[in-house]
């Protein structure tokens, strides 16, 4: 299993307001107009909105490295199940549906300790996060019995997957298990809808998993989810 991450640009375009004047008659001069405030894009608003190293101290708050992405789109995965492509995606940081934007970041609180994968994604309109989300709480109990999702030569075999109580009203929540070199590792995924925007948290001991010789239970750590919560809702 390979962890993942991106890198965000932001971009500031600069304008200049020109006028021009004549001679001759004298005309009446134009009214002062007011500039119209500068429309943030989806991008723009979801980086403002991601929590950063100083919403969660003793945590590295990172963007992942895109080289260990499991895919680089959900157009590149397929599961054995079609049903359980929500899952497929969202325990490997991508947006469900097709949003106007997303981004994701890893929150470590450590070396050799497991990481939380928060992807946030904005839709246009709302309900379609609402939906997405309604969405992924029917493909929990459907594809509890596991799946398997491929992407180019990474596969990824789910054992289990299992609903649970959130850390947080209104999330859905799930476990699941997966085994690798007969070592089993559970897994927690958590995701929640403020407005236009869903976001899903996944928890993953990799430091357990890529030792192979250890088993892993990773927790959904509940200050990583207020942290990034509290941010949506300002």
């Amino acid at each position: 299993m390979k962890r993942a991450t991106l890198a965000v640009v932001s971009v500031l375009a600069l304008t200049s307001a020109l006028t021009a004047c004549s001679g001759g008659e004298d005309k009446p001069s134009a009214a002062p107009t007011t500039p119209k405030a500068k429309q943030i894009t989806p991008a723009q608003r979801l980086a403002k909105v991601v929590v950063t190293k100083d919403d969660l101290p003793g945590y590295n708050v990172s963007e992942p490295e895109a080289e260990y992405a499991f895919a680089k789109s959900s157009d590149e995965i397929t599961v054995d199940k079609p049903g359980c492509a929500p899952l497929a995606h969202a325990m490997n940081q991508l947006p469900l549906g097709e949003p106007q934007a997303d981004l994701t970041r890893s929150a470590g609180a450590g070396y050799g300790k497991e990481s939380t994968y928060i992807t946030l994604a904005s839709y246009e309109p709302a309900a379609e996060a609402e939906s997405l989300l309604a969405g992924l709480a029917k493909a929990v109990p459907q594809c509890g019995g596991g799946f398997t999702a491929k992407a180019g030569k990474n596969t990824t075999a789910y054992d289990s997957v299992t609903a649970e109580k959130g850390t947080t009203s209104g999330a859905v929540a799930f476990r699941s298990t997966m085994t690798f070199r007969g070592v089993t590792h559970t897994l927690r995924t958590e995701a929640v809808r403020d407005g236009d925007v869903l976001a899903v948290y996944f928890a993953v001991n990799g430091f357990a998993i890529a030792d192979s010789t250890r088993p892993s239970d990773a927790k959904m750590p509940a200050r990583v989810v207020r942290a990034q919560n509290s941010k949506l809702a300002q």
